[in-house]
């Protein structure tokens, strides 16, 4: 049923003793006359139904993958592992598919200089599913890998009302399996991969589509599947984020840097660390951690020696860069006074939401309404509150509301669904109205 006809959408979900908050059976309350029998253990997943698959590392193994996967039928699921933490770049260093009538296929682009485009044929047309699309599309565009149609697992949970959206939560929940996780965070990297890390990709991967059938009939029974549709499409176009404003701002302990040239510093070290970090393809933290950058800022050592004595600078890897790390500072020094960091981030947005009640008590008033409103309408439909509506756009709307009173179109151009709209725009047509008490 669509949300937007006469009908007014979907039959919101109610909890009951057969059905609880998330409109999955047996989830609610327990009576004293029937206590449900307690939930079978999860089936433990140790290894891949079809035995762990040969990795993929050239031309070759392209082509087979290829005629693989389009002898299946299906969706294809999708995972991708990157090596955050430990690199500086987001790139996949491993991608796993699998396709009902295919089997699962394991592809090391590192061999293949990072391209995978040779696989687009056979994956352009089928749904791809994948858990946190959002997290992977960008390092598999990198490779050449784009779908054209999209299920996002993790996604699907939310709407659903799910109360743990994991990959592991789910798969135990609503398919009564375990994996085994432990290898998400590692340095995919690293070569040769060990053979424990390959099952437990592979295993990512083994779930998904038959996850994907579950939650879909879930969504559909809760009249939701047409609204996530929208969600996952808006996933699936969306484009790189723009770069951050001042991204230095955002280095782990800044808030004890309160000077104009103590800031100046911290964005000095900050961006010569970066481009060392990118040059070597390290993961900043792993080149100079934030505490050491900010201990140096508040410092102002004077001199190289006076740098080196402190913590992190008295280390092996430190001393070889002492002289470049003061350089950075002692740019820092000499900047006149026009051109040091403000002492907070310019922004195109609202204030902080705390100074609201002092600068336009109307305003605040709006925002206590639109929370409480839509914090009503999330209890009513089993949807996080972010999911309902992004928290930005609805603050930008009480702060600033339209001038022509027209909700629904701000919410539009601010990039809202259209599901979105059709349920939040009542709620906050009624939250611009409030005034302070």
């Amino acid at each position: 049923m669509s949300p937007h006809g006469t009908g007014g959408g979907p039959a919101p979900q109610h909890e009951s003793a057969e059905t609880g908050p998330s409109g999955v059976p047996g989830t609610g309350p327990e009576t004293a006359e029937s206590t449900p029998e307690p939930a079978p253990e999860p089936t433990p997943l140790l290894r891949p139904a079809d035995g762990l698959p040969e990795v993929v590392r050239d031309a070759a193994g392209i082509e087979r993958t290829v005629a693989a996967l389009a002898a299946g039928s299906g969706p294809i699921a999708v995972d991708a592992e990157r090596a955050s933490g430990f690199r500086y770049s987001q790139r996949a260093y491993l991608v796993q598919l699998r396709r009902a009538g295919s089997g699962s296929a394991l592809v090391d682009p590192v061999p293949l200089s990072g391209d995978l485009s040779g696989l687009a044929a056979a994956m352009d047309g089928p749904e791809w599913v994948l858990h946190a699309a959002s997290q992977d599309l960008p390092c598999l565009a990198e490779a050449g890998l784009r779908p054209a149609v999209l299920f996002d697992t993790e996604l699907a949970g939310r709407l659903a009302g799910l109360p743990r959206v994991g990959l592991g939560p789910l798969t135990e929940r609503m398919l009564g399996l375990k994996l085994e996780k432990g290898h998400g965070a590692a340095d995919w990297s690293r070569r040769p991969l060990p053979e424990d890390w390959l099952v437990y990709a592979a295993l990512d991967v083994e779930v998904l589509v038959e996850l994907r059938d579950v939650l879909a009939d879930l969504l559909e029974e809760q009249g939701k599947l047409d609204w996530a549709r929208e969600e996952f499409e808006a996933v699936r176009t969306a484009g790189p984020p723009p770069p951050r404003t001042d991204p230095w701002r955002r280095t782990s302990g800044i808030h004890k840097v309160r000077r104009p040239r103590a800031l100046a510093a911290v964005r000095a070290l900050w961006e010569a660390r970066d481009t060392l970090a990118a040059e070597r393809d390290v993961a900043p933290g792993r080149v100079l951690p934030d505490a050491a950058i900010i201990d140096a800022a508040v410092t102002n050592p004077a001199d190289v020696r006076a740098l080196s004595q402190l913590p992190v600078f008295r280390g092996r890897a430190q001393r070889r860069l002492e002289s470049y790390w003061f350089a950075a500072l002692r740019s820092a020094q000499a900047l006149p006074d026009s051109e040091l960091p403000r002492a907070a981030a310019a922004t195109d947005g609202p204030p902080p939401v705390s100074r609201w009640a002092d600068r336009d008590p109307v305003a605040a008033a709006r925002l206590a309404a639109a929370r409480a409103g839509l914090t009503e309408l999330s209890e009513h439909w089993s949807i996080p509150v972010e999911n309902l509506l992004q928290p930005d756009l609805m603050r930008r709307l009480c702060w600033s509301p339209p001038s022509d009173a027209d909700v629904a179109g701000f919410l539009q151009a601010g990039g809202a669904r259209n599901w979105q709209i059709s349920l939040t725009t009542p709620v906050l047509e009624k939250a611009l109205a409030a005034r302070p008490a």
